[in-house]
């Protein structure tokens, strides 16, 4: 505290100093892209055509805004995503010689219900005009502002480029073709069935721990594999965290705090010099004026439905004589009291309607007439009275709400006056489960009266439970020293020495943003991907819990899948390949009784398996097994055969072809309809495979 008030009294000088300090890092940053005109600052490339970041960052802005609770990381990579996509089909357009005229621009803009269901493009017929329309384009072209004509033409490039995607679409799900050859293909693998004798032993015989797989096994395997396990870059860091929470003097603090206000207390009143005795909420006249002079949340004066209360305490809260008072408790990080002030019943309601509208009433597209409409109702009151449990089947069925329909018509927490009349007092007027018919300017309601809420009114006190200015200080103390320590004695040492606890946070990717523990952490991040960063840097970090001293761990630039992550992936294969030799050992002999013998395994039976499904009875898929029994002649024994859970010899028994069909098209069929259904994701991604993209959103 004494270092903030010097800090104060040298304020000008301080200002004076972060102005330096901040155009020297204009400064340096300026230097570093070659001047204030050279150099370009670019989110990336898409094949050489640049993403410029101005155009980004404001189409970013849109993404966030439109996007409620959207973060701005996220909305960086849903931009990123969009311009990639936008470039490599624009591309793919240009080559093809794509071309939309506009008659085929105002066909694909009717298709648009904004559009097509506007009164004004409407003629008498209901019908839309073209002639219409283009008189409105007009008019926006003559617009004396600017910006209007702007915004309706990037309307119309947004729909020309949805127009060129869906016939590029079109032109691949067009290109899907399937053979007769095929069909019987698909046909043969899911009917023709064999049957087989086979001895096994699991690789699960052997402990994990008898065979040991090396780091440069396992990155020798994926190099192997570039393109399965193709990764971005990513980093390990390690983390101390320095949480700042109440210490047992500021819970004891609080405590006296939360007693004053339930009970009261005694000060010294410097008008009279005299003590005074303040009242508490138990014997308070004001209950609202009290609350906001001891509550750090003001007072609410809205009824609340039992079940609107906090659930661990509703039961308490909830039947509390009028003056009587609760806690103190704990909610939302805060230490409660709460006071009965009045109770109301019949406060709100839950009830559900079937509306039955017709030809004129507002926001109606029924074609009934007012008295089909009556009769239609009055036969649905007769069903709904006659049924009570099946009214909200009733009312998915017919009603014209779609506000209420597809949740059986119902509404909850209905508050007097917050229906129409005649609905308002249908409810509020009959008890519960009374069924019945109103109408409204909207047409006829058969409404059901379901449930009626009490409510209370509380007066409550919360005070957030938090830490106190000094322990924040003594925190913050802590935590530079560790920093210090650390970047002396080293991040592991003094973490032992402190004993405090090491969090790893691994296969940070630079586009990321949340750590693993202390959530959204973008500052983090980008000081572990910073090329002035070596590893073991080590750096301090404030955030909303407290402090985090980080160290950069490790760095994975290789373009593949880390060692630690490979280890999931790849440790199992690895580790059955080293198995199976063991197991090889164990299974001598070249016929099944030989190997029966020699591993003591029984000689098992499989029958009626496909090369569909290829799956071996109280053992599970075994693809390679089950290829090769189809490959053997009659009475034929295999060799050993390392499969996905163990080591086998296989001896086929039979294999049962299925008969000639006369034609194949329902496989043909079926396989055009699941090959179509995928083919312009795989062609999507098998354009982004080949293109080169160059990615600096981590700058952003």
């Amino acid at each position: 505290m004494a270092v903030l008030s010097k800090i104060r009294q040298r304020s000008f000088f301080l200002i004076v100093i972060i102005a330096l300090a901040l155009f020297s890092f204009v400064l340096t940053d300026v230097i570093k892209s070659g001047g204030f005109g050279g150099g370009s600052n670019d989110v990336g490339s898409v094949n050489g055509q640049e993403i410029a970041a101005q155009g980004f960052m404001q189409k970013v802005s849109v993404a966030e805004k439109q996007g409620q609770g959207t973060s701005n990381t996220q909305a960086i990579n849903s931009v990123w995503e969009q311009e990639v996509r936008s470039l490599l089909l624009n591309e793919e357009f240009e080559k093809l010689g794509f071309r939309i005229g506009n008659e085929q621009l105002i066909n694909i803009i009717k298709t648009d219900p904004n559009i097509a269901q506007n009164p004004q493009f409407l003629n008498e017929a209901g019908q839309f005009d073209e002639n219409k329309f283009k008189e409105f384009v007009k008019s926006k072209r003559n617009d004396p502002n600017p910006e209007t004509w702007n915004q309706w033409q990037n309307y119309e490039k947004n729909v020309e480029k949805y127009a060129k995607e869906l016939m590029y679409n079109n032109m691949i799900k067009g290109g899907m073709y399937m053979t007769k050859a095929e069909g019987k293909f698909k046909y043969e693998i899911e009917n023709n069935k064999v049957d087989f004798d086979f001895v096994t032993l699991p690789y699960t015989n052997i402990n994990d721990d008898e065979v040991k797989i090396s780091d440069d096994e396992i990155m020798a395997y994926i190099k192997k594999y570039p393109k399965k396990y193709k990764s971005d870059n990513t980093v390990n860091i390690d983390y101390v965290l320095f949480e700042n929470k109440p210490s047992k003097e500021d819970e004891s603090s609080m405590e006296v705090s939360i007693n004053n206000a339930l009970y009261g207390k005694i000060a010294y009143n410097e008008t009279t010099g005299k003590n005074d005795t303040l009242p508490g909420l138990k014997n308070t006249v004001n209950v609202g004026e009290f609350v906001n002079a001891n509550s750090d949340i003001k007072f609410d004066s809205t009824y609340l439905a039992k079940k609107d209360l906090p659930l661990d305490y509703q039961e308490q809260l909830f039947n509390l004589n009028k003056g009587e008072v609760f806690g103190p408790y704990v909610f939302n990080g805060s230490q409660c009291l709460s006071r009965l002030i009045e109770r109301k019943s019949n406060a709100s309601a839950r009830a559900s309607h079937i509306l039955i509208a017709y030809s004129g009433a507002p926001q109606s597209t029924s074609t009934k007439t007012k008295e089909e409409a009556q009769a239609f109702a009055n036969d649905l009151l007769a069903q709904a009275k006659a049924n009570p449990s099946n009214f909200a089947a009733l009312a998915k069925a017919n009603s014209e709400d779609p506000g209420s329909k597809d949740n059986g018509g119902e509404y909850d927490n209905i508050t007097p006056g917050q229906m129409v009349p005649t609905f308002n007092d249908f409810v509020f007027n009959n008890s519960v489960g009374s069924i019945g018919l109103v109408e409204t300017d909207f047409g006829f309601h058969i409404i059901k009266i379901s449930e009626k809420y009490d409510a209370v009114l509380l007066g409550t006190i919360a005070q957030k439970i938090e830490p106190s200015e000094t322990t924040i200080d003594q925190v913050y103390t802590q935590a530079s020293k560790f920093e210090a320590d650390a970047n002396e004695k080293g991040f592991e040492a003094t973490a032992n020495s402190n004993k405090s606890t090491i969090v790893p946070s691994t296969n940070i990717r630079a586009y990321d943003e949340y750590i693993q523990g202390i959530g959204t952490q973008r500052e983090i991040i980008r000081w572990a991907f910073s090329e002035e960063n070596s590893i073991s840097s080590i750096k301090r970090f404030d955030i909303p819990q407290g402090y985090v001293i980080a160290t950069l761990k490790s760095k994975n630039e290789t373009g593949l899948i880390s060692v630690e992550m490979a280890k999931e992936v790849v440790g199992p294969i690895l580790r059955n390949e080293k198995k199976a030799e063991l197991i090889r050992k164990k299974m001598t002999g070249n016929t099944l009784e030989a190997v029966s013998q020699s591993s003591k395994a029984s000689i098992l039976n499989a029958s009626g398996t496909s090369v569909s499904s290829p799956v071996i009875p109280n053992i599970g898929s075994e693809p390679k097994v089950v290829g090769k029994a189809f490959s053997l002649k009659s009475n034929t024994t295999s060799k050993l055969i390392d499969g996905n859970n163990g080591v086998y010899m296989i001896r086929t028994k039979n294999v049962t072809k299925a008969p000639e069909m006369p034609n194949y098209n329902s496989y043909i069929s079926q396989e055009r309809t699941q090959q179509t259904s995928s083919a312009q994701t795989r062609a999507y991604q098998a354009l982004k495979d080949k293109a080169d993209i160059k990615d600096n959103r981590a700058k952003f």
